[in-house]
């Protein structure tokens, strides 16, 4: 595995030196203090035990959403933190390594996407969180049943965006469930800002095609 593959830590957009940026994921982990984060760029066991434990389900939560496969989703993450590791020396300890490890994940799932071993399904698959595009077309029924017709209508929104191809899949996941501003995903994946809400118009129409008939 070539280390040059993964990411520098990436520059905050718009925000003074030494300044951490509000997570835009509700719910993301609270960043770690500098100390820690420095002991983890010396790749110290212990920090980095802190670091999985702090960042694991949220890296899960990303790579489940764009895998569509729970066993698949596990296998991601090891190998997420398995090159954070080995890159360890790269992260900057002054500032949160939330966005730098959502880029890792992302491109260790299109590296998976585009390997031999993966192959996306089109059955179902358990989908846990209620975030992003899911949690708003979940029902607002109360009770047992609003809690099945939930489940239900996120495992059809998981099965339409195993369906997307791979480019609008992540333009509807780094925007609808991980929270990124369209300029944000377009940094990330190295696209014009334009070109980054095109790509997410796309993903939408073609969502609602999809759904069109499954979310009656």
């Amino acid at each position: 595995m070539d280390p040059n593959d993964i990411p520098a830590h990436p520059e905050p957009s718009s925000v003074p030196k030494g300044v951490s940026p509000e997570p835009n994921l509700a719910g993301a982990p609270a960043p770690l203090d500098a100390a820690v984060l420095e002991r983890v760029r010396q790749r110290d066991p212990e920090a980095l035990g802190l670091l999985y434990e702090r960042y694991f389900d949220r890296v899960y939560g990303l790579v489940h959403r764009l895998l569509g496969d729970r066993t698949m989703a596990e296998d991601a993450v090891s190998e997420v933190f398995l090159k954070v590791h080995r890159a360890a020396d790269r992260l900057d300890p002054q500032r949160d390594p939330g966005a730098w490890l959502m880029t890792i994940a992302t491109n260790v799932c299109r590296d998976l996407w585009r390997s031999g071993a993966y192959r996306m399904g089109r059955r179902a698959s358990d989908v846990q969180d209620e975030a992003g595009v899911g949690g708003r077309l979940s029902s607002n029924t109360p009770g047992p049943e609003g809690e099945l017709l939930g489940a239900e209508r996120e495992r059809l929104v998981q099965e339409a965006l195993a369906e997307l191809p791979e480019q609008l899949r992540i333009a509807v996941v780094l925007h609808d469930w991980e929270g990124l501003s369209h300029q944000e995903v377009a940094d990330r994946t190295g696209i014009e800002h334009a070109a980054a809400r095109k790509r997410y118009s796309r993903a939408i129409t073609a969502l609602g095609r999809l759904l069109k008939e499954r979310l009656r």
